[in-house]
């Protein structure tokens, strides 16, 4: 397995720059495996192709404004920084930029009288901040921070809600678990009609979004650990519905990577708080997930090697050539892919 054999062409003009409107709007390409049909739709025809008795599992993880610019003490020039993982009160792994320029001991100041300290380093160019504040570190945040929006996304965001879930609940990701920024609270609403069991774990995004695959061979590169939380009633109901044989569907590749890191070789999921760096490509052993909703991912990146782990990378690879024909928006503000096995939609 190389990491060029992950690679597509992508249109520049075919990377999403905003978020669709309504949410639900946006497409949805419906992959059967066990068939090989694919169908072209709308997000808001999801409630379609699920039924009474599946679980649908979320990621409620909040995006945190974690972009800072502010300049060194005693220096001009601006100095960049994302917040990616909390280590205590006052204390971040952080990337920055220009990272050469900030040395153990470096003050950056911030706006509003918010100020780090460099503290340590870490692997990769990471570099760990310890911030100085007056009050509450989120409220301070929320003034000096911007929304941490991919590189590939060049506007700006009018609505910073846009780049959140209608769910999202607990603080602390640097990036949006994208494939969850399609719902509404209304198609939620639908789902639930239905009998579909809508359950939510956490998994805070940090560096492993960000982080491409430099190595030739992509069992060489190291993921980033994430930290995750399940409930004990989130994994009761899970556990239930794989002692009845229901479908376990997830939205998005971080609940994935939740699941698959909490399942046991049953398929049965422990509660709790962990950090993972499980990494799924093809070969790997599937535990838990049956199905799957997500985005369309960056070329040669560690979530097209999860997709294609469920799929098969041909099948994968093939998909996304008809989704550049067919011209679907890709990435963090694209369109959608639903991969699911089983019954064939509702008459309509």
């Amino acid at each position: 397995m190389k990491t060029s054999d992950y690679f597509y062409d992508l249109p520049k003009e075919l990377i999403a720059q905003h978020p669709a409107s309504p949410r639900d709007s946006s497409r949805l390409l419906v992959y059967h495996p066990a068939t090989q049909k694919v169908e072209h739709r709308h997000f808001y025809d999801l409630p379609k192709y699920l039924r009474k008795g599946d679980v649908l599992v979320i990621n409620d993880s909040k995006v945190i404004p974690a972009r800072l610019y502010g300049h060194r003490e005693g220096h001009e020039g601006v100095v960049e920084v994302l917040l990616l993982k909390r280590l205590n009160y006052t204390d971040w792994e952080c990337i920055t930029r220009p990272a050469k320029k900030l040395k153990v001991g470096t003050v950056v100041q911030f706006a509003e009288g918010l100020c780090a300290e460099v503290i340590g380093y870490g692997e990769e160019g990471i570099r760990h901040l310890s911030f100085h504040f007056e009050g509450v570190f989120e409220e301070v945040l929320d003034k000096v921070g911007q929304m941490p929006l991919p590189p590939y996304i060049t506007e700006q965001l009018a609505d910073r809600t846009r780049y959140q879930t209608v769910y999202c609940r607990e603080a602390g990701s640097a990036a949006a678990p994208t494939a969850g920024l399609h719902f509404t609270p209304e198609l939620l609403d639908i789902i639930k009609q239905k009998g579909v069991e809508i359950v939510d774990v956490m998994l805070h995004v940090g560096l492993g979004t960000f982080r491409p695959v430099k190595e030739d061979d992509p069992l060489k590169h190291k993921m980033h650990n994430e930290f995750y939380h399940i409930s004990e009633a989130s994994a009761a109901a899970i556990n239930r519905a794989v002692d009845e044989g229901r479908r376990i569907i997830c939205v998005g590749t971080t609940s994935v990577r939740t699941l698959e890191s909490a399942a046991d070789e049953t398929g049965h999921v422990r509660a709790g708080s962990a950090n993972t760096e499980i990494f799924i490509y093809p070969g790997y052993q599937w535990r838990v997930v049956r199905g799957l909703v997500t985005n369309f991912h960056l070329p040669e990146s560690t979530l097209i090697m999860l997709v294609s782990a469920l799929l098969g990378r041909e099948e994968t690879l093939a998909l996304y050539e008809l989704a550049v024909q067919e011209k679907y928006r890709f990435f963090s503000f694209g369109d959608a892919m639903l991969l699911l096995d089983g019954e064939e939609k509702d008459e309509e």
